[in-house]
């Protein structure tokens, strides 16, 4: 049955011109990484927005994050057949719980893969059904054809390990929350790689939300970065090379700092000045905006407990 599945899969990924445009890039011998736009989900990039990668693990492929929609992931597996023809995918794991990174699960599922994800993700997807409505705003009924929010159905905690005959993935949970609960990294020890998802952003700004905590942002940073990894690929941002990480550590504390000295001292929100950083003088997209946004958020958390 799951042959045949996968029968009509490839055949249906033949018969028609594919949605989106992949440039491949090669971090090590068995990682490939796709690099998302730098915007946030419009539609010409089809919420095509973030970071992905697919790991050949010797007897199958393991892939990180599924995408924003069903034939996103059918033409990611396309690409990954190009390579890799006779391998089977046997897991996806989840970096958290966003759309732009899990609508694509589905796709998998049908494969047979293993859905993996933090133990608070599934919560998190029932908790924020906001979040699954941006990809509808933004594509047409046939570009998110067979498109569902599922949950995931292995959900792990830190040290978990996915095993290949090549080579061992394990997941890490370095802080109970940074951008969200559900955020994880993945390390390849072998390969000297580090996925971290959204605790990572550059060349574009980051977004410090509700459910985002600092102080464990900054902890799962600085306790990431104590492996050493040689490469370091973040969920937005072309980068990864081992200091990948820096803009965002040194612009969380930045932010840290200067709201809570503001807040200390009666300092209105709207005075709040942040100095000059990494992020800045690199001239990232929607840095004011966004900036702005970071400061009032964790101003509101500080002031008023939420």
């Amino acid at each position: 049955m799951k042959k045949l599945i996968l029968a009509v899969l490839l055949l249906s990924t033949s018969l028609f011109a594919n949605i989106y445009i992949f440039k491949p890039i090669k971090i090590t011998k068995d990682i490939t990484c796709i690099i998302g736009d730098f915007n946030p989900p419009v539609k010409s990039n089809k919420g095509f927005v973030s970071n992905m990668c697919y790991v050949n693990m010797g007897d199958s492929l393991v892939v990180l994050d599924a995408g924003p929609t069903y034939n996103f992931a059918k033409e990611f597996y396309a690409l990954m057949q190009k390579e890799y023809p006779n391998k089977k995918v046997s897991s996806v794991i989840l970096s958290n719980y966003h759309d732009d990174r899990t609508q694509g699960v589905s796709f998998f599922r049908d494969l047979g893969a293993k859905i993996i994800g933090h133990k608070t993700i599934n919560d998190d997807i029932k908790k924020n059904p906001a979040k699954f409505t941006r990809m509808k705003k933004i594509m047409s009924k046939a570009d998110l054809k067979n498109t569902k929010v599922i949950l995931v159905d292995t959900l792990v905690d830190d040290g978990y390990k996915i095993k290949g005959s090549e080579k061992t993935l394990t997941i890490l949970k370095p802080s109970k929350v940074s951008e969200e609960r559900s955020d994880i990294a993945i390390y390849s020890p072998n390969d000297s790689f580090l996925f971290v998802g959204n605790m990572v952003f550059n060349g574009r700004m980051l977004n410090y939300t509700k459910h985002s905590n600092v102080d464990g942002w900054i902890k799962a940073l600085e306790t990431l970065s104590k492996l050493n990894a040689k490469y370091v690929l973040g969920g937005h941002g072309k980068r990864y090379d081992k200091d990948s990480y820096r803009p965002s550590l040194n612009y969380l504390k930045v932010l840290r700092a200067t709201v809570k000295k503001a807040v200390e001292n009666d300092v209105d929100m709207e005075d709040i000045r942040i100095p000059d950083n990494v992020f800045k003088k690199e001239r990232v997209p929607y840095y004011e905006k966004l900036n702005y946004h970071n400061v009032s958020t964790y101003y509101d958390q500080l002031a008023w407990g939420s």
